[in-house]
């Protein structure tokens, strides 16, 4: 299942990310995806894995133009001479020369300057080919109004908290009208069983129900809601029978009454970190040359 980016590019609409995954875990586990069948790898400079991830992508032997891969420039790489580097950094240690998806990790609401021009850089790295597509991530809607009255390109993709007891549904909405399309990161509420504030979506007797019908776990059916909604989704794990699990969401559908009872169960409780609270100072980080 593909979709298609506000400038032509499709991607894969089921990825594999690796938040979280050490650099010991990053090679297995990417190989055990691509072995899976997965075709979208989600990384991040700020995860200190993307050398990892580009070691896995090589032993793997599969084609490149065959592999959607996605990084993201961190904050402390924000500004647009900075973000160019960052490029440099990223590429050098995924030993790539094209990127399909470079976005900008945080708003970075208190310093926008700098994140317009990193974004600006981003244009520019589109408009000489050396990135397929463009967009951002943790964008709220003031972020993406304030980001679009400085910029020309629309970002394809907005890369957002969203599982079923946080839907965000206000940025979800803004992203669609502007033709950019909205990437789930915790897609099966994976956030909700190590961070405090609610119930884990694993233990949700509505998607165990839903899940019981169709034979099919609750992330399952989880991430059959986000991709019926059009929604890309980038679950995670280092296990390799679940990363197996959760590509096998290809062969049920659920009905539009059981997409409505998980669409109900938003609490609007956020797991991740407010986005206002992004700060150079609190979050900045040095993120290491290739």
């Amino acid at each position: 299942m593909n979709l298609t980016l506000n400038n032509g590019v499709t991607m894969p609409a089921l990825g594999f990310g690796v938040f979280q995954a050490s650099p010991d875990e990053t090679v297995d586990a990417v190989s055990s995806a691509l072995e899976t069948g997965y075709r979208l790898i989600d990384t991040a400079a700020a995860y200190g894995n993307e050398r990892e991830v580009g070691e896995a992508i090589r032993r793997s032997g599969i084609a490149r133009d065959e592999i959607f891969i996605e990084t993201k420039v961190w904050i402390s790489d924000f500004g647009y001479d900075e973000t160019l580097h960052a490029f440099e950094k990223s590429t050098g240690k995924l030993g790539l020369d094209q990127l399909d998806l470079l976005i900008l990790h945080q708003a970075l609401p208190s310093r926008f300057d700098l994140t317009t021009g990193a974004y600006k850089a981003l244009e520019t790295l589109l408009s000489d080919g050396r990135v397929r597509a463009i967009g951002v991530s943790n964008f709220m809607e003031a972020h993406l109004e304030k980001l679009a009255a400085e910029t020309s390109i629309v970002p394809a993709i907005n890369q957002i908290e969203v599982h079923l007891y946080f839907q965000q549904r206000g940025v979800q909405a803004a992203n669609a009208a502007a033709g950019t399309i909205t990437q789930a990161w915790s897609p099966i509420g994976g956030i909700t069983s190590y961070r405090e504030g609610g119930p884990s979506a694993f233990d949700d007797e509505t998607l165990k129900a839903i899940g019981a019908s169709h034979g099919k776990s609750p992330a399952q059916v989880m991430l059959r809601w986000h991709l019926q909604q059009g929604r890309s989704a980038l679950p995670k794990s280092v296990r390799p029978a679940r990363i197996a699990e959760n590509f096998d969401v290809f062969d049920f559908e659920l009905t539009a009454e059981q997409l409505a009872s998980i669409d109900a169960l938003d609490t609007d409780a956020r797991r991740g970190p407010e986005p206002e609270d992004i700060t150079l100072e609190t979050f900045g980080r040095e993120i290491p040359d290739a």
